[in-house]
């Protein structure tokens, strides 16, 4: 047997014979050489991930030296398998737009201080109306400030549809002096502004399915119910009714200010939205 000559394809030396050690060494030396093995490039010998490794070393090469710092500093946080936690997309800020909320209605209540007659003012004053059984107020009108006033028998009234504060004090203070004519002893007592609504358009189209999304602490959408998504601000404390058209109404304000600053609120969130 040991006489017998291996086939000729297969040219291997005997097992355990030196020539056998010595290959194997060599195989190992050379193995080692092509495949260092170091924990720090475990898996990076592999062409795809040796390919991606090269396209980033080259953009990094390419970034500016404060960008690659940046860059650097932020893999730093999170590791390699780790991505960065998500967040909504939101401007920090957007140039000045240059629109600016329209007044629309002022709502004010005021005390007259005695109390009224109801059936009385209705049949002596014009432009008013009075249905006990439907409204238990006087509705009356004036054309200059064209508003409309809802007087209570207990000396309370509302005046709503003005345009401006201005116009609001001035149509009360009608309101009154017409109670006054009918012979009551009407006073102009308590002033006050509950509600200001203002309006305008940011000119573009809005997602309001993804603002819904992301800002669904504060909104609510339900375009089945009603076609504008309706968001609270917390502070300013608006609510401004959002449509798809850009169409923008804030509602809610006690003065004028809040309504602007509301709108410098949304403005760059609606902006992110853009169709």
């Amino acid at each position: 047997m040991d006489n017998m000559l291996p086939s000729p394809g297969y040219n291997i030396p005997s097992i355990g014979t030196p020539i056998h050690h010595q290959e194997d060494e060599s195989i190992q030396t050379q193995q080692q050489q092509q495949t260092p093995r170091h924990p720090a490039s475990f898996g990076m010998n592999l062409p795809h991930l040796q390919h991606a490794n090269i396209s980033q070393a080259q953009d990094n090469h390419m970034m500016s030296p404060a960008i690659q710092r940046q860059h650097e500093g932020s893999m730093s946080i999170y590791g390699p398998g780790t991505p960065a936690p998500a967040t909504p997309h939101t401007p920090a800020s957007v140039a000045d737009p240059g629109i600016i909320p329209v007044l629309q209605n002022i709502v004010s209540t005021v005390n007259l201080g005695c109390r009224l007659d109801l059936k009385k003012i209705a049949l002596q004053a014009r432009n008013a109306e009075y249905n006990p059984k439907r409204f238990a107020a006087v509705i009356m009108r004036i054309r200059e400030p064209r508003t409309t006033a809802l007087i209570f028998s207990s000396g309370k009234m509302v005046c709503t549809g003005a345009k401006s504060e201005e116009d609001s004090r001035l149509a009360a203070r009608k309101y009154a002096r017409i109670v006054q004519k009918l012979g009551f002893s009407a006073k102009f007592l308590d002033f006050k502004i509950q509600n200001m609504v203002g309006s305008c358009d940011v000119k573009f189209p809005i997602r309001l399915e993804g603002l819904v999304l992301t800002h669904g602490q504060f909104s609510s959408y339900e375009p089945e119910l009603f076609p504008g998504l309706i968001y609270r601000m917390v502070k300013p404390r608006i609510v401004l009714l959002i449509f798809v058209s850009g169409k923008v109404v804030l509602t809610g304000a006690k003065v004028r200010q809040e309504i602007y600053d509301a709108f410098e609120n949304i403005y760059p969130i609606l902006k992110g939205f853009k169709k």
